[in-house]
């Protein structure tokens, strides 16, 4: 549980480099949250309005928006759910980049990733498939190890005391 708390005690510090452990534990804290509040929005009413559109050619007609029922649970996940993305994109962004540090690697390619995946999706039938595979070397290159030792952006987070002063 340290772990996945860890990004929220270094909130906005995009300084220093992030263990592998550190960024996967506040990954599965994301996913379990979001999991848990997508959840009780499915359970508050947002099935029923799935299910609404769920015909043949897809369109949902006034009858069918009736029969619809989104209870209080569906806005109290809304909003925790909203919450909750917005309390976690600076340490989301944070740990991202000191983890790019670990291997050694500027921050600055989270935004040129951002960027290419954001120009990527524009184009039609071959952009998606060219955003999945980049999406997949991006998760490999967050879960290599990082560089041994100290590198120019600090001191190895697995051993600090150990590791030579980087010249």
């Amino acid at each position: 549980m340290e772990w996945m708390l860890m990004p929220f005690r270094r909130y906005a510090e995009f300084s220093g480099r992030s263990r592998r452990k550190e960024f996967w534990m506040f990954q599965l804290l994301n996913l379990i949250v979001a999991g848990v509040l997508y959840a009780l929005l499915f359970a508050g009413g947002a099935a029923s309005l799935f299910m609404a559109g769920a015909g043949a050619d897809g369109a949902v007609t006034a009858g069918e928006l009736d029969q619809v029922s989104i209870g209080p649970l569906f806005w109290i996940a809304a909003i925790l759910l909203g919450l909750w993305a917005l309390a976690t994109l600076i340490p989301s962004l944070a740990v991202t980049v000191r983890r790019l540090h670990d291997r050694n690697m500027s921050g600055w390619y989270l935004l040129g990733f951002i960027v290419v995946v954001v120009v990527l999706s524009l184009i039609p039938f071959i952009g998606p498939i060219l955003v999945l595979a980049l999406e997949i070397g991006y998760i490999v290159i967050l879960a290599l190890p990082g560089t041994s030792g100290a590198n120019k952006y600090g001191a190895d987070p697995k051993d600090p005391d150990s590791a030579e002063v980087f010249a």
